[in-house]
């Protein structure tokens, strides 16, 4: 945890300099009035993923919205690792705790992908986004992952970029060292962790991961995980590793 203590934040898409005017959702005005108890002339943070952070004074808060007024930066714009979450969705609320913990563990792009095994055919992506940028206004982040539209894992695969590596979470490689292996990898490079469904990867599918160059096979223990930890737990992992926890 760090000792910075963010306060109220919000995200928003208005360009953000010194005096420029806020324009704020309906949605954004609910939360200040009636669960923070924000008044006009109280301050906030914002940020908008691309111009830093920050103060806001609330100019108006309404039942159609509100505006604030920017202030002073508090911190410059810093982008998070170049790193995507690949997962293959399941339930509604395992899914929304997956969205939330790759935000707070500095994804840059959530990805759902459709595997052989998963269970849930539609993928509210406005709602995952929702999420994710309800974890980065908690957590501090300065930008919001990316949600890309939901997709079969072949198609994915078949219009991978070449440079960007793929850590595999492979339940087949638990004698193999995540620790030794991702030690060796080049952590300047775009990376992606992939998970798959409660189910597994089919054979099919784990031929053709094999197969491509960019893909780093990983275990992740003995024991077996849910695909929501998994997925906390390799982001994690990465991030000691490769990523900004080093």
């Amino acid at each position: 945890m760090s000792p910075y203590d963010p306060g109220i934040r919000l995200y928003v898409d208005d360009a953000l300099a010194a005096g420029a005017a806020v324009t704020l959702d309906a949605d954004q005005a609910h939360y200040l009035r009636h669960v923070m108890r924000v008044k006009p002339g109280e301050t906030v943070l914002l940020f908008n993923g691309r111009d830093g952070e920050w103060r806001g004074e609330i100019a108006d808060l309404g039942k159609k919205g509100g505006a604030a007024t920017v202030g002073e930066q508090i911190r410059p714009f810093t982008a998070s690792p170049d790193l995507w979450l690949l997962f293959a969705p399941i339930k509604r609320a395992r899914i929304d705790f997956t969205a939330q913990k790759a935000s707070e563990l500095g994804v840059s792009g959530l990805w759902p992908v459709m595997t052989d095994h998963t269970n849930v055919s539609r993928v509210n992506v406005d709602r995952l986004r929702a999420n994710a940028i309800e974890a980065a206004e908690q957590c501090a982040r300065l930008d919001v992952p990316e949600v890309f539209a939901p997709a079969p894992l072949r198609d994915v695969l078949g219009n991978w970029q070449a440079d960007r590596q793929i850590m595999l979470c492979d339940e087949s490689r638990t004698g193999v060292s995540l620790a030794d292996t991702l030690a060796a990898q080049d952590a300047t490079a775009p990376w992606a962790v992939l998970v798959g469904p409660e189910g597994g990867f089919s054979p099919a599918e784990l031929d053709l991961l094999h197969g491509r160059p960019q893909v780093i096979s990983v275990g992740l223990g003995e024991r077996l995980l849910r695909a929501d930890t998994a997925a906390v737990a390799a982001l994690a992992c990465w991030q000691a590793l490769l990523g900004d926890w080093r």
